[in-house]
Formats: structure tokens, C-alpha cells, sequence
């Protein structure tokens, strides 16, 4: 993943030069070199601080198998038993949406049981051969 996201960033890097060069050319003849190299960074920043955010953080989520949120000082929606800390399975790999709230916490045992059964569920989806 990370020669993918170097590689990403390498290509950004190229396209920004002759997108930066424009603007530069089309400046220095109204501001100066001075203040068009400022005006320029600030573009720059502006505009490539979303391309790398994407690069580097936005496809993270993406690529995670699970994503769980977690809550403290909650009852296990299995055992009843009261937890310090509780998990609730928001999305895994190709099934569900982030943010699902009628999701219930569990404790860490619960919370395992219950994605490994999740997980089986979504393989058996796609591949009736799937291990139990």
C-alpha cells in the first residue's frame, strides 16, 4: 500500500508542476516574483492539500477489512453483562455503511464472536464454498 500511495504521490507531484508553472507565468507579469511565488504556495496548498489527504487518508478506509466504533461504559447487547469498553461493527469489506447506528455494542468476546460470524455470513454471499 505504500508504493501505491508513493506512486500516487509521485504522479501528483508531476502534475502539479506544469499546472503551478501556468499560474506562476500568468502572475509574474501583474505582481512581481515576489509575491507571485507566495500567492502561488498558497494555491498550491489549497488546492493539493485534498489530492494528498485522498492519497494518503481518504482511500484508508477503503482499504480497511473492518471499521468499528467503539464506546465505553456500555451493556453487552449478548451477555447483559456491563463493560468498561463496548464494540459495535459499523462496516466490513463490501458490506454495510459507516455510520449504521441500529447497530448494539458488545463486549470484546461478544464483539469477536459476532464479526467471525459476519465475516462467514458475507464470504458465504459470495462463495458457497466458503469454510464455516
Amino acid at each position: 500500500m505504500a508504493m501505491k500511495n508513493f506512486g500516487l504521490y509521485l504522479l501528483r507531484w508531476q502534475l502539479s508542476t506544469p499546472l503551478l508553472a501556468g499560474f506562476v507565468y500568468f502572475l509574474t507579469q501583474r505582481l512581481g516574483a515576489t509575491l507571485t511565488m507566495f500567492v502561488a504556495n498558497l494555491f498550491g496548498a489549497a488546492l493539493f492539500f485534498w489530492i494528498d489527504r485522498w492519497i494518503f487518508v481518504g482511500r484508508g478506509l477503503e482499504a480497511q477489512d473492518e471499521l468499528w466504533e467503539v464506546r465505553p461504559n456500555v451493556t453487552c447487547a449478548e451477555c447483559l453483562k456491563p463493560v468498561d469498553r463496548g464494540y459495535r461493527l459499523l462496516r466490513m469489506r463490501g458490506r454495510g455503511q459507516t455510520g449504521v447506528p441500529s447497530g448494539q455494542f458488545r463486549c470484546l468476546d461478544c464483539s469477536h464472536r459476532g464479526g467471525a460470524d459476519a465475516a462467514a455470513r458475507a464470504c458465504s454471499d459470495v462463495l458457497p464454498e466458503c469454510p464455516k
